[in-house]
């Protein structure tokens, strides 16, 4: 990589870990897409709890990774919401970053594919000029004037 890649490279990062440590604070917790399709049907109070009603939010499982470290958008641990939100969003960035990093390194290790080689060796390459001048004039010129 160039030096001159350098600092774009930098500067993107900084700008991911910018938005993911503070701005993903900042993001609406009212659900969206999804989220408000499936709870059609049903009423809902202010902590966003099902209240009554039928809706196929009703019948929702928690996730595998409920009980990861990083569940929830946030760390487990740590009882500032804040902090532990833009702690996991610069923990996920890293972690994607570092993830793309070791793809291209061992993209780039592996370098071009080398063409197959042959048992028997290459023809040599034409020469356009003879020894005998006569041939010269007899041989049609295929070349620019």
């Amino acid at each position: 990589m160039s030096k001159r890649q350098w600092p774009f490279l930098l500067g993107g990062l900084l700008v991911a870990l910018l938005l993911a440590g503070v701005v993903s604070n900042y993001a609406s917790s009212h659900p969206d897409g999804l989220d408000s399709s499936l709870l059609k049907g049903c009423t809902v109070n202010a902590d966003d709890e099902i209240t009554g009603g039928s809706c196929p939010a009703q019948e929702a499982k928690d996730h595998e990774l409920a009980d990861s470290p990083l569940a929830d958008y946030g760390v487990r641990g740590i009882g500032n919401d804040f902090v532990s939100t833009g702690l996991s969003g610069v923990l996920g960035v890293l972690l994607t970053f570092a993830f793309g990093a070791g793809l291209f390194w061992l993209a780039r290790r592996r370098g071009p594919a080398t063409p197959a080689t042959s048992a028997a060796p290459a023809p040599p390459a034409p020469t356009t000029a003879s020894a005998d001048p006569a041939d010269d004039a007899a041989t049609p010129s295929t070349g620019s004037r």
